[in-house]
């Protein structure tokens, strides 16, 4: 008993490895709430979900929860200001935000520990008595149409549409859930409505402390925590409403036994293939659904995706159930096709139907099953820790939809094996039940009916079972197969005994071919490990024709192993190959058991790697494509490689690339791969349950493999072949302009990105840079998304370009054109002086303090903590002590010593600022493009009209490479 509330006492379920307290309470107003206490987390975290989303739109007004998701949390009765609560997050080293989806809302937000207390008083306000004002009832519709216009041209956002497009008009799942000038201003004006006197009409008929479940994540005591939510939310309303309840299935005989062939924007080709279910969560212990996934979607030996594969026809393919509500769920197999895969599209279909018969008559396997359930715990019960905002979302989700003493489990722990409710599930994967989408550029002129909110240009045939029988006899004959036993499940989850608590990475070896940075785990306590490997090849870079071959090989070597990294993914041992910039990376990251296994192979496979013709051609397809398609990403997207395109000496122009591509043969690459091996150097580096003695060996085994030997595969370098420029030094006092049309003529939206760049990585200026950043956060936000309406995409944030730091502005609108957007973004740097000027010493106080909170967060998992340390070790900075020594001077920091930073770097008209903007106009501005283009430029200004002229005539930033030398080697 609690304040008069009767609580059942509940056993949460939790990971054994989870030193995490929790407690499940249900307040006077039925809100239910857990609890979790964690006394070594640097944050606190929250998030209320609320069971109701955008099914529960009343009819003609589409977008009315999307519209009430933007608008509750604006201000309250108690705290009145417009944007209070995430302005007061934001100044205390927090993030806030929310999102809608068809079932339900989620709000939530995290904050430095010291404020909790006061965010989570603030946070209760908002669903307590939101005032929701009227002044920002149009801003929030402008915004609410920003977020449909940037959609617009997604391919994602299309066919989602387009699925739910075929289902009853009068069920829920047909709704067009984001909404849009049209839907939430022009219509409801049209029927005399009042568009705010509908929102507070659905808040009122809605929102219930009943349909409510709240998180709150702290390091408090559960009996503080208790009495803190107790106070704070027992005041929400309960009406005691049913919430919204589905009736009925939403897909009829009509909407199924189809093929609809749309139109993407990208060039791609892809099958979607999907049955209506019965939804499983229900039986979620014995995991019907996960289990068909597993064995539908696996790629050993003998799978769909291996014969695929095999002929040439599919690069990718997914199997999953994507639960809808309480009632239904598809089904859902998606198979990335290539150009000949895409002309055997009734093969591929056939050969699916025909694995689903395999598995109907071989029955379901439980060996199969309880190898997938032992995966299944091994992760639940080893499972990293995440940043709390993320794990109060995750849970928050689970408890609508799974009994309490599961909410941290949901159905991540498969343990009933039931063959008959497998094959019940599996029954629903009929012919009579089907629905194909197939996307191609190909049937552009083809289709003969537009979908309603997106434009979607698409066509729709009746298949039958005789169809479908027939293509089944077409397929492919292989031997079907289910997924083998996994040779990388961990058997060995002990922990090692680092004999050195050393707190950063130490160089624990160093030759002339490779350099060993270690780093043994001293916080996580988990049994796993972090390798990275990176062959540094500075000939993979020489010209757009070397790095187009660069990118062939690496993803030609993932195309060779993906059976093998495909059984490690699935066991919880992950492996990453990708081109960087020097050459190309491995990574491995998981149970470090079978961690030496899977480099063995790796390593192997690079040694003795050959070059298949068949698979040459599918993977030269594969990078023309992604190449190609760069002209149809959004205009900010655009903005951004340009950008980088401008300042790194190390990118060669997508056009260029594309263009080197056709010449491109299997023999090119044959000459390519030894002289990208001519001059190779191995940085590497092993954190985790790893001793020192298995780091040093991985490495020797490399060298051996690479190096030595009557043949060796590759040569060391020479230290002349160090990159020595890297990033464009802009010149102070100038403002470069860079501008270009948008590459999709059918784009509405335009693009700005203006960079400031400020200096190269020294501990005093990036505590001020840092420090400027957190203040004007928020404030840039309100005024120039909120206020201003520039554009839903409008982001300011810290730039760090190896190691050069800077400040960009990216802003993506209809509204305004580029150049708009600029003057704009120039207005706010003036206005917000005043800030700067006029901050009292207690203000300017509180937003140190708050930057350092943030600063000494310690990392969650190894993950995130490896990849820290190789981002100091990849750029050549190796400050690992940065996060520490930053803060020592922030303490020390005075007011004038900021003040004169921003003078001297930010302030609009300092002669020693350098700016860049970079401007993509979309069609709604070209004539703005044009008039710009031909106008004469304000003094101090320069255009850049050719990047790679520009790139080269400028001064640049040397490289931080050789700066190792005074790291001490580290041996026993």
């Amino acid at each position: 008993m609690a304040n008069g509330i009767e609580n059942d006492e509940v056993v949460i379920v939790k990971p054994r490895t989870d030193e995490r307290k929790y407690r499940r309470i249900v307040l006077g107003n039925s809100l239910q709430v857990l609890l979790v206490s964690d006394p070594d987390t640097d944050k606190s975290a929250a998030c209320m979900l609320v069971s109701v989303g955008y099914f529960s739109d009343p009819d003609g007004i589409e977008g009315l929860a999307h519209f009430l998701m933007h608008v509750l949390p604006y201000a309250s009765e108690k705290y009145p200001s417009e944007d209070s609560f995430s302005k007061y997050i934001s100044e205390n080293g927090g993030y806030t935000d929310s999102s809608v989806y068809n079932d339900r809302t989620s709000y939530y937000f995290d904050t430095n520990n010291d404020c909790f207390e006061e965010a989570l008083e603030r946070f209760s306000q908002i669903f307590i008595k939101p005032l929701m004002p009227a002044e920002a009832t149009m801003r929030v519709i402008k915004t609410i149409d920003s977020v449909y216009q940037n959609e617009l041209l997604s391919d994602w956002w299309r066919v989602y549409q387009l699925q739910k497009h075929f289902s009853t008009e009068s069920h829920p799942n047909h709704k067009f859930g984001t909404g849009n000038w049209h839907t939430l201003e022009v219509r409801p004006k049209a029927k005399g409505l009042d568009i705010r006197h509908e929102l507070l009409k659905f808040y009122e008929e809605n929102y219930s402390a009943n349909l409510m479940h709240l998180v709150a994540y702290t390091k408090e005591s559960l009996d503080k925590i208790q009495s803190s939510v107790e106070n704070k939310f027992q005041d929400i309303r309960n009406s005691n409403q049913h919430g919204f309840h589905i009736t009925g299935l939403p897909i009829m005989s009509e909407h199924r036994m189809i093929l609809v062939k749309l139109v993407p924007i990208a060039e791609r080709h892809k099958l979607i293939i999907e049955w209506p279910i019965t939804t499983s969560r229900h039986h979620y212990k014995e995991g019907p659904c996960k289990y068909l996934g597993h064995v539908i979607g696996h790629k050993g030996e003998g799978s769909v995706y291996y014969i695929l594969k095999t002929r040439g026809w599919a690069t990718g393919l997914s199997a999953f159930e994507d639960e809808i509500t309480l009632e239904f769920s598809f089904f859902t197999v998606t198979v990335d096709l290539t150009e000949d895969g895409h002309e055997h599209m009734q093969e591929i279909i056939g050969l699916l139907f025909k694995y689903i018969k395999f598995l109907r008559e071989s029955g379901i396997c439980k060996k199969v099953f309880e190898e997938f359930s032992t995966i299944c715990e091994v992760n639940f019960h080893h499972q990293d820790k995440i940043r709390p905002i993320d794990y109060v979302k995750e849970i928050a989700s689970r408890m609508q939809e799974y009994p309490s003493k599961d909410w941290l489990v949901g159905s991540s722990l498969p343990s009933n094996f039931n063959a008959n409710l497998v094959q019940m599930i599996l029954r629903e994967f009929s012919p009579e039940n089907v629905r194909i989408f197939w996307e191609s550029k190909k049937f552009e002129g083809e289709t003969d009916k537009v979908e309603p909110w997106y434009g979607t240009a698409y066509s729709v045939e009746r298949i039958t079972t005789s169809m479908i029988e027939k293509w089944m006899s077409a397929a492919p004959i292989d031997n079907l197969q289910l997924p083998a036993a996994n040779m990388f499940i961990t058997k060995n989850l002990s922990l090692k005994d680092a004999r050195e608590k050393v707190k950063f990475p130490v160089l624990l070896r160093k030759s002339s071919y490779s350099k060993l940075w270690y780093k043994p785990d001293t916080m996580f306590s988990l049994p796993k490990a972090f390798v990275k490997i990176e062959f540094n090849c500075p000939h993979a870079r020489i010209s757009p024709e070397a790095e187009v071959l660069a990118d062939i090989f690496v993803r030609l070597l993932r195309d060779y192993l993906n059976e093998h990294t495909y059984y490690a993914q699935v066991a919880g041992l992950d492996c990453y190959m990708w081109r960087s910039y020097r050459g190309f990376q491995v990574t491995l990251c998981g149970y470090n058991d079978k961690v030496n296994i899977l480099l063995e192979i790796v390593i192997d496979k690079i040694a003795n790697f050959e070059v298949k013709p068949d698979r040459f051609s599918i993977i030269k397809e594969m990078i023309t494509k992604d190449i190609y398609n760069l002209q149809f990403q959004e205009p900010f997207e655009l903005a951004k490689y340009c950008t980088s395109l401008i300042l790194n000496d190390m990118l060669w122009p997508w056009k260029d690339k594309l263009e080197v591509l056709p010449l491109l043969k299997v023999e090119d690459l044959v000459k390519f791969i030894p002289m990208m091996f001519s001059s190779t150097f191995l940085e590497c580096f092993i954190a985790g349950n790893m001793e020192r003695e298995e780091a040093t060996s991985i490495i020797e085994i490399a060298e051996d493999i690479f190096f030595k030997g009557s043949n060796p595969k590759c040569q060391p370098w020479f230290p002349s072949l160090h990159l020595t420029n890297e990033v464009v030094k802009l010149e102070r006092g100038i403002s470069y302009i860079y501008s270009e049309e948008c590459l999709n003529p059918s784009n509405e939206n335009s693009a700005l990105l203006h960079y400031i760049q400020v200096h190269r990585d020294d501990f005093v200026l990036n505590v001020k840079i840092l420090l400027f950043q957190h203040i004007a956060k928020e404030a840039a936000y309100h005024q120039l998304r909120s206020v201003e309406q520039l554009g839903y995409i409008n982001n300011f944030y810290l730039s760090n370009n190896l190691g050069i730091l800077g400040l960009q502005f990216l802003i993506q609108s209809t509204t305004k054109s580029p150049r708009d957007i600029d003057l704009r973004v120039e207005a706010f740097l003036k206005m917000f002086e005043n800030k700067i000027y006029e901050m009292s010493n207690d203000e300017f106080k509180n937003n140190v303090n708050a930057l350092i909170d943030k600063n000494m967060e310690r990392h969650k998992n190894l993950r995130e903590e490896s990849n820290y340390y190789w981002g100091e070790i990849f750029s050549d900075i190796l400050r690992f002590d940065r996060k520490e020594g930053e803060v020592e001077i922030l303490r020390q920091l005075t007011q004038q010593e900021f003040i004169d930073f921003f003078d001297e770097y930010i302030k609009v008209g300092s002669p020693q600022k350098k700016t860049l903007s970079v401007r993509i106009y979309g069609k709604k501005h070209l004539s703005e493009y044009k008039s710009e283009k031909s106008e004469p430029l304000q003094l101090q200004s320069v255009r850049i009209h050719d990047i790679l002229s520009f790139r080269r005539s400028q001064p640049h930033y040397g490289s931080f490479k050789g700066s190792f030398g005074h790291m001490k080697l580290q041996v026993n």
